[in-house]
């Protein structure tokens, strides 16, 4: 099962785990950075409407849908060659594409042109995670898996704070700015600047990439005498096709873990605007400091109680994770948006956001486990298509369709959150309790 796989680098030396941490933490910056520039539209809706005059729907679209549409499709393919070429040369193609395509958001002049931009920052980051997931499962055992992948998640929570802090200070300071001229692009928006500030500076984590080192593929399954090899397409539908049940009960539970998380990411700075009338920069303040906080301790805590579980031989502790996610969920998040205070929405934000975290880093982790190394990049981009196809797409659209077709009324933003939220916790619990018995079944498919 260790034999390196034709093509494999097998010449460097075995990694200590103080180096396959640095690996998870650089990796983990490229991941902060991918989200500054997804999330950069939570803070621009008010002047994105005002100037391209687009309703709260299309806005949602822009958010979710223009970004998934093509980072859910390409990351098939993409998974494919993270599991038999350079995982590092997939990684730094990705992120000088959607550093690029963020920078030519600053100069869409219509709906249509910026989602077409959107398109391809979801292009190059479709890279990312299926290669990281392959690269963090070679560095460690499968006891430390857990709580490794849920530090490098931290990205997610890392980015969109970094993102709302950045962005929501550049929108007060710009609030009452004129149209700037820059050279090439001529006169333009302030808060068009925002785009380029966000994404040119991605160029520069180019040479980060490289500085992690390709490791030995572990985990390899045999499939030609005793020799291991790259798997053909059919044979690596045939490894996902013996653990299908795991592969979609996961999925749809990550897919409905997803919607709350980018629906409170997408909407909730513009609910503290509308409902609250803070400014901007308030507002990306208050929820940086909530997933800076609460989220990334949640994606710890989930990561350690399911390296805790398995130590203790529940096999399907990864999947209890995400059952304990949904019922701290469905008990605090709906209840925060209907509040009539900020300051009790941010007493329950804190929380919520602390068991939204829980599974984020599981799932993959989760899946990481039962599949032989041949396809764990492949299975991550499953796994992604399933999850942006339904979560990244729905979680950003849902509050603002509820809003434009349901209520009528920007004001109403908080009970779209609310139901939103609650509806997809609820389908999250039980898509992951009614996993257990079959990844019982399908961890035993790998040896020890």
């Amino acid at each position: 099962m260790t034999a390196p796989a034709p093509g494999t680098r097998n010449n460097a030396a075995p990694a200590t785990l103080r180096y396959a941490w640095y690996v998870v933490f650089a990796l983990t910056a490229i991941y902060m950075l991918s989200f500054m520039d997804r999330q950069i539209l939570s803070l621009l809706v008010g002047p994105l409407k005002r100037d391209l005059g687009i309703s709260d729907t299309r806005v949602g679209l822009l958010q979710g849908l223009a970004f998934a549409l093509f980072y859910t499709f390409m990351g098939l393919p993409l998974g494919r060659i993270a599991d038999r070429r350079s995982r590092r040369n997939l990684i730094a193609a990705g992120l000088v594409l959607w550093s690029i395509f963020t920078s030519l958001c600053s100069v869409a002049s219509n709906f249509w042109s910026l989602f077409l931009a959107r398109m391809g920052v979801g292009v190059g980051e479709a890279s990312l995670s299926p290669a990281a997931y392959s690269l963090i499962s070679d560095y460690f055992p499968k006891e430390k898996l857990g709580s490794a992948i849920s530090v490098f998640y931290m990205g997610v929570f890392l980015g969109t704070s970094l993102s709302l802090l950045v962005t929501g200070q550049v929108i007060d300071a710009m609030a009452h700015t004129p149209p700037i001229t820059l050279p090439l692009l001529g006169t333009i928006a302030s808060w068009r600047i925002t785009f380029l500030l966000v994404g040119l500076p991605g160029l520069l984590f180019v040479p980060l990439v490289y500085s992690v080192r390709e490791p030995l593929r572990r985990g390899l399954v045999q499939v030609r005498g005793s020799q291991a090899t790259h798997l053909s397409f059919r044979e690596s539908l045939g490894e996902m096709g013996r653990r299908w049940q795991s592969l979609i009960g996961i999925s749809i539970g990550a897919i409905f873990q997803a919607v709350p998380t980018y629906a409170l990411i997408s909407w909730t700075p513009t609910f503290f605007q509308r409902v609250h009338h803070w400014t901007p920069g308030q507002s990306g303040r208050g929820l940086a400091l909530l997933l800076l906080t609460f989220g990334c301790l949640g994606m710890y805590v989930g990561g350690r109680l399911s390296d805790y579980w398995q130590k203790k031989g529940i096999v399907e502790g990864p999947l209890r994770v995400g059952v304990v996610c949904g019922i701290g969920t469905i008990l605090l998040l709906p209840i925060a948006y209907l509040l009539p205070r900020a300051s009790w929405t941010m007493a329950l934000l804190a929380p919520g956001i602390f068991f939204l975290a829980f599974p984020m880093g599981t799932s993959p982790a989760a899946l990481q486990r039962i599949f032989p190394n041949q396809v764990r990049g492949q299975v991550s981009a499953l796994l992604l298509f399933f999850l942006n196809l339904g979560g990244l797409s729905l979680g950003p659209l849902m509050p603002g369709l509820l809003n434009d077709r349901l209520f009528h009324d920007e004001k109403m933003l908080g009970a779209s959150l609310a139901i939103t939220i609650g509806v997809a916790s609820v389908l999250m619990t039980i898509a992951f309790r009614g996993t257990y018995n079959a990844y019982r079944i399908h961890d035993r498919l790998m040896p020890a």
